[in-house]
């Protein structure tokens, strides 16, 4: 779609690119959202693409991805044998509404600064206990954990002019066993829920992601494998206003999903089944 309102474009942005930042601009990355809709508030595009933010570098803390990695290099990414739980970048790259046209431009960071409940990579990187790197206009840089960036439906805690650098994922999270659930109304939908466990190799530990079915990524740790009653109850804790509704899922379809589908990961992890 043609962004009628868009008077320029930064193709060499300074880095930090948040310097140049003024009201009515937006970082562009792949621009596959971007341009899928009216924006009758952007005035400037600062195209973030030259930058070079967009490798892969595994190392034998981790892996770092760049925030402008497309989706297709990710999910093409040959990981170290012993990263088991790397194959939840297929997995999530799969979780994708979209084509390999779009995967070829969709980037990680731009999935994550939607920050949408469906948001695939949010999934994963909250599940693999990621952390992001925010970059200020002034240059100077935090980093936070991925599970407290989305604080709501298409809302996170960048300020204006701040940009997400890279993502980091620990290696020891990348070895942990892993298994997950998804649902959606039609083979190729948009997720209803998306839910992610992790644990320890030769131990009994559970993180439990869930995502799509809550308007922001709710992660519930436990030192050891929960019974039916104590996974249920952690789940039925949670508020009633965290449970998304939109025309994919009603609250309480998607409460029943949580709690059918972390069941069947529990009886799952408890018989030693998964990877």
């Amino acid at each position: 779609m043609d962004l009628s309102t868009v008077t320029e474009v930064v193709r060499e942005p300074a880095d930090p690119p948040g310097a140049q930042w003024r009201d009515g601009d937006a970082f562009l990355a792949g621009g596959t959202w971007l341009f899928s809709d009216q924006q009758p508030h952007l005035r400037r595009l600062i195209d973030l693409m030259p930058l070079g933010w967009d490798t892969l570098t595994p190392s034998d803390s981790g892996l770092e991805i760049g925030a402008m990695c497309t989706i297709r290099d990710l999910y093409a990414f040959p990981a170290p044998a012993d990263w088991t739980a790397a194959a939840l970048f297929t997995t999530s790259c799969e979780a994708f509404l979209a084509s390999f046209k779009v995967w070829n431009t969709a980037t990680v960071g731009g999935n994550i600064c939607m920050s949408l409940p469906a948001g695939p990579m949010i999934t994963m990187t909250v599940a693999l206990e990621a952390t992001y790197t925010l970059r200020s206009p002034d240059g100077s840089e935090r980093v936070v954990d991925a599970a407290d960036f989305v604080i709501g439906n298409n809302a996170n805690i960048l300020t204006p002019g701040e940009v997400l650098r890279k993502i980091d994922i620990p290696a020891g999270a990348l070895r942990k066993r892993h298994t997950h659930r998804r649902f959606t109304l039609t083979k190729l939908g948009r997720s209803t829920i998306f839910i992610i466990a992790t644990q320890t190799q030769d131990d009994d530990d559970l993180l439990l992601t869930i995502t799509a079915g809550t308007t922001r990524p709710v992660r519930l740790a436990f030192d050891s494998l929960p019974d039916a009653d104590g996974l249920a109850d952690r789940i039925g804790d949670l508020p009633d206003e965290l449970w998304f509704d939109d025309p994919n899922g009603s609250p309480d379809h998607r409460r029943h999903l949580a709690l059918y589908y972390a069941e069947e990961i529990r009886a799952e992890l408890a018989s030693g089944v998964p990877a």
